[in-house]
């Protein structure tokens, strides 16, 4: 850590060297076209896997996120740093013949290519799937955008909000009273990402038995509208429709959050047998033993009455003994936390799912993959790169270009 700066809650994450990071997709690179979040982090996912990433970026402006501050940390924005792990970092205009001549030789030795641009932008840019086909016929093109790419709506803007807003979400989260709420991180973005990720990863597949290519598209308002498979088809089959109703859900009786004599909690009685244990621990005999509520309908019928009870009995004691006591009696129950509290979780932290990269003496918070292999916690190889700052090795590895070639297209702005 710097002398000059203030202790920061990254000091206290678990500090982890370059090393570890799972091999499950060596051999395969990835040609990352995409900015902000949804594409970025669908590509880190991968990296995280084990592919090469290489990110193609505006010579001198580079990725939208990077902009994206406060707050920052060492210079960098933090938006930025969070979803561009194990990745190069390579500067390129290819809006001209010449910097469009080098992607091409990119796209010639890649697996995979990534865009997140609108469909009138790609067919500009001449990065469409069927001229990336006709240069790698087996390319996996992965297209990431709001809408799709046909329909009326292909070529409208579109970021997470937009798309929380499309899909019911918003209208779905919140108390009925209020204004319908955005969720509290880029669920659009995070979603689409991860199915970005999810479909490539079958196509790779199925290229290994077939030698086939494929096209994958993802748009965000479909991966977020996804999101509400339970809600969706439970309208779709019974014609109710469903309304915002805060932290207690219309469909489990009792699911939501109560307050206690500190703290709020959440419970879940989900099943008939949860229901019967959280009767014991609460040493409610006469709920235990009446039939009208040994049944999720029974008790959604009364519902009023049972949360009433319950919140009576809760609010006379602290949220740690009540999380104890459920704990103790396996009946679900929780904490509602803070992010500060979320980061020091030592079960989390014990799991590897945040960390700080070793990056010379200025760590870099991240939160990990979240998936284990073989008990191990993923780790990385790169921390998130600077602005173009493998550039001239990609292009000389890849592109076969010779130095003298790479120190003109930086003089003309190409890279």
């Amino acid at each position: 850590m710097s002398a000059d700066r203030q202790p920061l809650p990254l000091d206290k994450l678990p500090l982890r060297a370059p090393g570890g990071r799972p091999g499950l997709l060596r051999g395969i690179r990835v040609l990352d076209l995409t900015t902000s979040i949804a594409g970025p982090y669908g590509t880190m996912l991968l990296a995280d896997f084990g592919a090469e990433v290489i990110k193609i970026e505006r010579p001198g402006v580079g990725d939208d996120s990077r902009h994206w501050q406060p707050p920052t940390y060492s210079g960098h924005a933090l938006w930025y740093l969070s979803v561009n792990r194990n990745k190069r970092s390579t500067t390129l205009d290819f809006s001209e013949d010449d910097g469009y001549a080098v992607l091409c030789r990119l796209i010639e030795q890649s697996d995979v290519i990534v865009t997140n641009q609108l469909p009138s932008v790609l067919e500009k840019l001449r990065i469409d799937y069927p001229r990336v086909k006709a240069i790698r016929s087996d390319i996996v093109y992965v297209s990431l955008t709001g809408f799709g790419i046909e329909g009326v709506r292909k070529n409208d803007p579109c970021y997470d909000l937009i798309a929380e807003g499309y899909s019911g979400v918003m209208d779905l989260t919140g108390e009925f009273a209020n204004d319908p709420q955005k969720i509290g991180a880029p669920a659009a973005d995070l979603l689409a990402g991860t199915d970005a990720a999810l479909g490539c990863l079958a196509a790779l597949m199925d290229r290994a038995r077939t030698g086939n290519g494929h096209f994958v598209e993802v748009s965000l308002v479909d991966s977020m509208a996804r999101f509400l498979t339970p809600r969706i088809v439970s309208y779709l089959g019974s014609g109710e429709l469903p309304r915002r109703s805060g932290a207690k859900d219309s469909v489990i009786a009792i699911y939501q959050v109560f307050a206690t004599a500190d703290e709020p909690m959440t419970l879940a009685l989900s099943n008939d047998a949860i229901w019967k244990r959280f009767c014991s621990a609460m040493e409610l005999p006469d709920f235990a033993a009446d039939a009208s509520l040994a049944s999720n309908a029974g008790r959604v019928a009364r519902r009023t009455e049972l949360v009433q009870k319950i919140q009576q009995q809760l609010a006379g004691k602290g949220r740690a003994h009540w999380l104890e006591l459920f704990r103790n009696s396996k009946v679900p129950a929780g904490p509602i936390n803070r992010v500060d509290e979320v980061v020091c979780d030592h079960e989390l932290l014990k799991r590897g799912l945040f960390y700080a990269m070793d990056n010379g003496g200025e760590p870099i918070p991240q939160v990990g993959l979240g998936i284990r292999f073989n008990g191990e916690a993923p780790g990385f190889d790169f921390v998130p790169p600077a602005l173009g700052a493998n550039t001239r090795a990609v292009l000389s590895e890849l592109a076969g270009l010779q130095p003298q070639e790479i120190d003109t297209y930086k003089k003309r702005g190409v890279i």
